[in-house]
């Protein structure tokens, strides 16, 4: 059997708790902020957790964590 690698792109954009969940940053906040209000781009600074129904994507994508 070969060697699993990360996946890099994913390894960039998330990260893995200590209780096993998976945080991601909120998009929308690279450019056009002008129009945006001050509590939305406040709001997209924290990050989250992944939905679900991605979990298992995103765990295969990231065998070693």
């Amino acid at each position: 059997m070969p060697k699993l690698k990360t996946n890099r792109g994913a390894a960039k954009r998330f990260k893995v708790t200590g209780s096993g969940r998976i945080k991601r940053g909120q998009s929308f906040r690279r450019h056009i902020l002008t129009k945006k209000s001050t509590k939305r781009k406040r709001q997209l600074r924290s990050p989250s957790a992944v939905a679900k129904v991605d979990v298992a994507s995103v765990r295969q994508m990231l065998p070693f964590s």
